[in-house]
């Protein structure tokens, strides 16, 4: 029986990710360019976010360097794959960009095992700056402050790019970024799955205890110092998978793109979905990365709010995003401290208690207790 329950369970939640993932996929054949390129960003930023989310969410590592791993993952696999550079095969770059982010965080990670809290975040912090200055200098690695074009991605001949003849499914051109969004989805799905696994296994509980109580934690028999290291280097080799999808979907990385703002956009993600939840993270890196593209195109349209390149002081999209979404950490922190995925997990529970079809005080009367019952039994008594 119990086996029954548990295949029932499994059917009912693959039809539930199934009807999202038919969604999703169908999405290239309805969708512009424009509305694509948002999918995209998203889910790059997703996929990053994931990643802070473990390490900041529940190891309980406060870092400010996670663009400095976005950039070693961009940078990485244009390197690889490009000229000047050893001229990899793409899709062996992309995956060689992935690790040797995680080098870059597995370097970095004794002093993650040590420091914690806001001594970590101002340790991570000169990782940006140290990462920004190098971007700028090694000119004929990173191209310097111009930047370098991204060698397109190529799996067993096909091309995620512009392609001659022109690919067509259905009646629908597909060009890169409907090439791109079926990468993109499915990276994203490899995310998910294996930080959710990661989450429900030894090593998320781990990393719990580690959280809440180091003393605890130790002795449970973890290793803090090198359950600690080991997030810093899985949240570093999530970087550099979103940092491959940005340089893929950019299609030229520039020094600028990765600086502070970028570190400081990604908590911004973490903290409006809410801390240590995957499915969080995802909600706040699409809030966080589609609010000024989709303040941009149609800024004529909003209030108080300048077209992109107008003078005289006013606000462009760009700030006026940064606005809105440092308005919502506020009001998040004081009334939803654990996010939007809190928020809709407890709006989901209130409406299983709730009965649909039934308003409220409409439903059967409580069931009088036994010692109800009993004293106006006695009260009926000769």
């Amino acid at each position: 029986m119990s086996e029954l329950l548990k295949g029932s369970a499994l059917l009912k939640r693959g039809g539930l990710l199934l009807l999202p993932a038919l969604l999703l996929c169908g999405l290239p054949f309805y969708l512009d360019a424009f509305w694509l390129r948002i999918g995209l960003f998203s889910m790059a930023a997703a996929i990053g976010a994931v990643g802070l989310s473990l390490l900041s969410g529940t190891a309980g590592q406060l870092s400010l360097g996670h663009a400095f791993f976005l950039a070693v993952g961009a940078y990485g696999y244009v390197w690889l794959a490009g000229e000047p550079g050893p001229g990899l095969p793409p899709a062996v770059a992309a995956v060689l960009a992935v690790l040797l982010a995680g080098a870059a965080g597995g370097l970095f990670s004794p002093v993650a095992g040590r420091v914690k809290g806001v001594y970590l975040g101002v340790a991570t912090l000169a990782l940006v700056f140290l990462g920004h200055h190098v971007l700028l200098t090694a000119d004929s690695v990173t191209g310097g402050f111009n930047g370098r074009s991204v060698p397109p991605l190529e799996i067993g001949g096909f091309t995620f790019a512009e392609s001659d003849p022109e690919l067509t499914v259905l009646g629908v051109p597909f060009g890169a970024e409907e090439r791109l969004w079926y990468l993109g989805l499915a990276l994203f799905a490899l995310t998910w799955f294996t930080a959710r696994g990661l989450l429900r296994g030894r090593p998320g509980r781990a990393l719990v205890a580690v959280r809440d109580s180091e003393t605890a934690a130790s002795v449970m028999g973890v290793h803090v110092a090198r359950y600690r290291s080991s997030a810093f280097v899985v949240s570093s080799m999530y970087a550099g998978l979103a940092g491959v999808l940005l340089a893929l979907s950019f299609r030229r990385v520039v020094p600028d793109y990765f600086s502070l703002l970028l570190s400081v956009d990604y908590l911004a993600m973490i903290v409006i979905g809410g801390l240590g939840s995957v499915a969080g993270a995802t909600a706040g890196a699409v809030f966080v990365t589609a609010l000024p593209l989709l303040m941009t195109r149609y800024a004529d349209q909003l209030p108080l709010v300048a077209t992109p390149g107008s003078g005289g002081g006013s606000i462009g999209p760009t700030e006026a995003s940064r606005y809105l979404y440092g308005a919502a950490i506020v009001v998040i922190l004081l009334y939803a401290p654990d996010g939007l995925h809190g928020l809709a997990r407890r709006t989901r529970a209130r409406l299983r208690r709730t009965p649909v079809n039934e308003p409220p005080g409409t439903g059967p009367s409580p069931r009088p207790s036994s010692a109800a019952t009993t004293a106006r039994a006695k009260e009926h008594t000769p």
